[in-house]
């Protein structure tokens, strides 16, 4: 009960001081209530307790654990349980084949993930879609497509999920006329009715090429009223492609949704920050903090030893916090050396230069990153997940992987950048502006 009302102390606590001996079903409750927190490091620590007894887990505890791994991009502890499940010759059935390809998918592994799939002969529609989606996160439209065609040619029926998608797929790879085709088909052929998420990937895919007039009217057009989701996506891409007067008309729906939430009012804050707008972002600030209402604060998470460790801007609270800071002082002098300077125009705050400097030196990404490279030898690869909304590329990634020799990768749910040897494996159609939608902690 605590743990599905998201009471995880209460949880715990009931768990701890449970005179009987512990079963399958009070393990198992316990790791669902730690994964619908996205307490990954606590869960695993139960089911470390549970195997110690001897309790063997049941499809459903595997299943939550590998949904937990790709949730938060723990690549490691994801295939740790692949490996359990090797050794206790588990015969996996659909349910916990899928989970496997969804989550080396949505880990950065793709390659895994197909080879998974291929193996599996009696796919289902869950299978495909995992798949289909996993190419769509890495950039891989066309492989998504053919996989699509090959579903569709083995009489398998597409459904809302498989639309989205492809959907997705085009709009990361940016095939804006294949998208368009695929939209139609889904309503003439399939005769899906347009849900929300349809038209959400089609913005998506319009405002990424740039087609935001196009975009605009689809809104407009809709059979529905546009949600948040949708209204941010083409807000973002207004403000990639600097079209001032889109941004205007798109920040007025959104306000009509939104005027009282944080996600509006930081949105607006950032486009007038970008435009030297500080009274307007004052008056924004004063609203909130008026009403109540408070920015939720970025984080990045760096996955070292199968522990996730969590970094804000400015961190301090970690133990190895001097040694991370002598490593960034070190990256700093070098790319210094090479000939980088912090970029602080992408602190849009009206604070003074040595504020903005500090800004950018100790974000939470570039925390995550000195930790990463202080814990691991040469050629070992990084992995960085960030929970809020970024859009620009960090260009001295490149030069960092050259110094420590390392595969430096921003893995998010919907999205891979993958830095190495002063190279970038970008999976996205524009690669001088990128828009990267992160994962969100739950609730």
């Amino acid at each position: 009960m605590y743990g599905k009302c998201s009471d995880v102390s209460s949880a715990r606590s009931v768990f701890n001081h449970s005179t009987k001996n512990k079963d399958l079903m009070m393990y198992s409750a316990m790791i669902l209530a730690y994964a619908k927190a996205n307490y990954i490091n606590e869960a695993f620590d139960i089911f470390a307790q549970m195997t110690g007894c001897g309790i063997k887990p049941n499809e459903i505890t595997m299943v939550c654990l590998l949904s937990l791994c790709a949730k938060s991009g723990s690549l490691k502890m994801g295939k740790w349980i692949h490996s359990y499940l090797d050794k206790q010759g588990t015969k996996a059935d659909m349910i916990l084949k899928t989970s496997l390809v969804d989550m080396y998918s949505k880990c950065g592994d793709i390659d895994t993930a197909y080879g998974l799939f291929i193996k599996a002969n009696d796919r289902d529609i869950s299978m495909w879609n995992a798949m289909i989606s996993g190419f769509a996160m890495h950039g891989h439209g066309n492989s998504a497509l053919e996989l699509f065609a090959e579903m569709e040619a083995l009489g398998v029926i597409p459904n809302d999920i498989t639309f989205i998608a492809v959907l997705h797929a085009c709009s990361h790879a940016g095939l804006v006329q294949e998208g368009k085709r695929l939209f139609c088909i889904m309503v003439n052929e399939f005769s899906l009715v347009p849900k929300i998420e349809y038209y959400g990937c089609m913005v998506d895919l319009l405002g990424r090429a740039g087609s935001l007039e196009e975009a605009q009217e689809l809104i407009k057009d809709m059979l529905m009223r546009p949600n948040s989701a949708v209204l941010r996506s083409f807000l973002a891409a207004c403000k990639i492609h600097k079209n001032v007067n889109l941004v205007e008309w798109a920040a007025k729906q959104f306000l009509s949704l939104e005027s009282k939430k944080c996600g509006y009012n930081v949105l607006m804050s950032n486009i007038y920050a970008a435009s030297n707008r500080w009274e307007n972002i004052a008056d924004i600030r004063r609203a909130m903090k008026d009403a109540g209402i408070h920015k939720e604060p970025g984080f990045s998470s760096i996955e070292v030893h199968r522990m996730i460790h969590e970094f804000v801007t400015g961190d301090r609270k970690h133990p190895e916090t001097p040694k991370i800071y002598e490593m960034i002082a070190e990256m700093r002098e070098k790319l210094e050396h090479a000939g980088y300077t912090s970029n602080v125009s992408v602190v849009l705050k009206n604070i003074d230069m040595e504020e903005k400097e500090s800004a950018v030196n100790y974000h939470s990404e570039k925390l995550a990153m000195a930790y990463g490279l202080i814990s691991t030898g040469p050629g070992i690869q990084l992995r960085i997940l960030k929970n809020l909304l970024t859009l620009t590329v960090d260009s001295k990634i490149f030069h960092i992987t050259e110094m420590h020799d390392k595969i430096i990768t921003i893995n998010t749910k919907s999205l891979e950048i993958e830095y190495v040897n002063s190279s970038m494996k970008l999976n996205n159609n524009k690669q001088n502006s990128v828009v990267i939608v992160f994962s969100k902690r739950d609730k």
